[in-house]
């Protein structure tokens, strides 16, 4: 079926592009390029960009359980998991707007640490179109929470990546069409910019 996008009820979620979790690129530019892109097209057509970055403050790593999986990770990926090092910033090429919606979380999913769900509630949101690294990582777990919140949650394939090839396939080829539209970035904007012109 054709995608139709109403932007005003629509929300692009660019997730966790930042240097600490896509350091297993070999260049990060296109991925970049292409949501700045895609933001922008998001912004003219009148709809909501949002950013969620992952860092960590010492009473976040304090707040891990003993033997907590993920807690421990991170915990030794210190200073690089800092909430104020570098590593965690989002990439200057994101163009990151005023009016932009930006949070950080200290778990795996975009919501569960963060007020977003909240923000998107006061403007009127109801669309999510999703962009991520790892798309076994926030990606995964996003699509999930999203979907029992009542979001319509469209995922972005080309705009997704993980350092293992064979996962990202099967999750957006196999696991999120049961809880998600899986559409590449070009389908999308044709499909916002046909919708915004036949409006």
């Amino acid at each position: 079926m054709p995608l139709h996008i109403d932007p005003a009820n629509t929300a692009l979620l660019i997730m966790d592009y930042e240097p600490v979790i896509l350091g297993f690129l070999d260049d990060t530019a296109p991925l970049v390029e292409s949501a700045a892109r895609t933001a922008e097209v998001v912004r003219g057509a009148g709809g909501t960009v949002g950013f969620v970055r992952v860092g960590f403050t010492d009473a976040d790593y304090d707040g891990f359980p003993e033997g907590h999986i993920m807690g421990d990770r991170v915990k030794g990926s210190r200073p690089n998991m800092d909430a104020d090092s570098p590593k965690t910033a989002l990439f200057d090429g994101l163009g990151v707007r005023e009016g932009d919606i930006v949070v950080r979380k200290r778990r795996v999913s975009a919501f569960s640490t963060t007020d977003l769900h909240e923000q998107l509630t006061n403007a009127g949101v109801s669309t999510l179109i999703l962009a991520g690294a790892h798309t076994s990582g926030v990606v995964l777990t996003t699509v999930r929470e999203a979907h029992d919140l009542d979001y319509r949650v469209v995922v972005l394939s080309d705009a997704c990546v993980d350092p293992d090839d064979s996962v990202h396939s099967f999750l957006v080829e196999k696991i999120f069409p049961k809880q998600a539209e899986v559409v590449e970035t070009a389908e999308f904007i044709s499909a916002l910019t046909a919708d915004v012109n036949a409006g």
